[in-house]
């Protein structure tokens, strides 16, 4: 379960038996929710958010700043998907003391 990405509270990652499309799952304050980046032509177009299973879904305003961050970031959380599932390459984690 590689951790890509800390951001005040918030933590991003992937699980290490993943499918596509590419997604990131979030943590903040216990709850989880799960992002699916949408791509079109190499573009994120979109961004899914849905439910864990046996999860309590992070609140309204955590599930924005964390799309946010995704946004901001999506193509480092495609390199580090790519590095990860398809050259199966380890990953650090980045700890972003920066906001938004």
């Amino acid at each position: 379960m590689p951790k890509i990405f800390e951001y005040f509270g918030f933590i991003f990652y992937f699980y290490s038996n993943e499918h596509e499309p590419i997604h990131v799952h979030v943590i903040h304050g216990g709850n989880e929710s799960i992002f699916d980046l949408i791509m079109m032509n190499g573009e994120l177009i979109d961004i899914n958010v849905r439910e864990k299973k046996g999860a309590e879904a992070l609140s309204e305003k955590d599930k924005r700043t964390a799309k946010e961050f995704i946004q901001k970031y999506h193509k480092n959380i495609i390199n580090k998907w790519v590095k990860f599932f398809v050259l199966k390459q380890a990953v650090r984690s980045t700890n972003i003391k920066k906001k938004l």
